[in-house]
């Protein structure tokens, strides 16, 4: 059953005159209790997409399309509904817990708020739930009147888990939630998420550029490319049966399958090349890949995959 589908989705910024097309007629569904992965290179889009679910961009985005939550668009919500929705009914793991982190706050104090702001509790019940969480996600709760600053990367990347499923929201968005941290580190915190994902019956919105680690977590993947997505199936046909080319580079590009990383860069999201966006990289492209712009269809049933390979099969 969908509990976030969002529909040809667009999130567009105008920078220094040009305009950038971050997201460009996305259209993505998490169902209830899956964990959905969203993978592709630096500079896609993918930050972009979760942070436009609870609208926590710059003043100078435009939207169109449909984010539809439990049966409400988010984005024609006023701003007063949405702050109940952010962090109670969705909750969010931000990129570089150094830089989310208020620094001037203890970390018990900054789980605390959320209570206080959505629960309307007392400060001295927000204390007790804060401790709970934090005792939750593998800390000892007299470390609850430390500061930031005092925390390791991993014990950091906790506070931001105990922070993000502090209100049990029905939909938890991961921002690349391992990025910096050692390889012992990383596995121990996709451990801890899987495992209270599914003990809370939340969904989760898995943003990663790390296979491994989608691997590990996802059951189904969506693959972007320059601000679109370009596939869309379970992680084991991902896996073993991958269909558009950049997603069979993306997974070439690992170590264990040979490392051969896909040659050329990203295009601009402001100067997208004509027809699809991969066609300057594609090692399958053809004429028609120069002039169109290809649509995401349905391969099988549960894949989906925009190439010209595919269109009329």
């Amino acid at each position: 059953m969908s509990l976030l589908k969002i529909q040809n989705l667009k999130v567009h910024f105008n920078a220094r005159g040009k305009i950038v097309k971050a997201n460009n007629g996305i259209d993505l569904e998490v169902r209830e209790n899956e964990v959905m992965g969203l993978i592709g290179e630096t500079g896609c889009g993918k930050t972009i997409l979760g942070r436009a679910i609870i609208r926590l961009l710059s003043d100078n985005v435009e939207f169109a399309g449909k984010i539809i939550y439990k049966g409400e668009d988010l984005l024609c919500l006023p701003e007063d509904r949405l702050r109940k929705i952010r962090g109670k009914d969705i909750g969010i793991i931000l990129q570089n817990p150094s830089a989310a982190l208020n620094p001037v706050l203890s970390v018990g104090d900054q789980i605390s708020e959320i209570y206080r702001y959505h629960g309307d509790m007392k400060k001295q019940e927000a204390g007790i739930r804060a401790a709970k969480m934090l005792e939750m996600v593998g800390i000892d709760p007299k470390r609850m009147y430390e500061y930031p600053h005092q925390f390791s990367g991993g014990m950091k990347q906790r506070v931001m888990i105990a922070m993000g499923l502090a209100l049990n929201p029905g939909l938890l968005i991961a921002d690349e939630p391992t990025k910096g941290l050692d390889p012992a580190t990383k596995d121990k915190i996709v451990y801890l998420i899987c495992e209270l994902v599914k003990k809370r019956n939340t969904s989760l919105l898995l943003i990663t550029h790390d296979l491994g680690v989608a691997e590990k977590m996802c059951d189904r993947i969506a693959v972007m490319y320059a601000g679109e997505i370009i596939e869309i199936a379970t992680i084991g046909n991902i896996l073993s049966h991958p269909k558009h080319p950049y997603t069979q580079d993306l997974l070439n590009s690992l170590p264990k399958r040979g490392l051969n990383p896909t040659v050329g860069e990203s295009p601009s999201l402001s100067s997208p090349p004509s027809g699809c966006s991969f066609h300057p990289r594609c090692k399958c492209v053809m004429d028609e890949c120069t002039k169109k712009h290809p649509v995401l269809v349905e391969t099988e049933k549960g894949t989906n995959v925009r190439c010209f390979l595919y269109e009329g099969n």
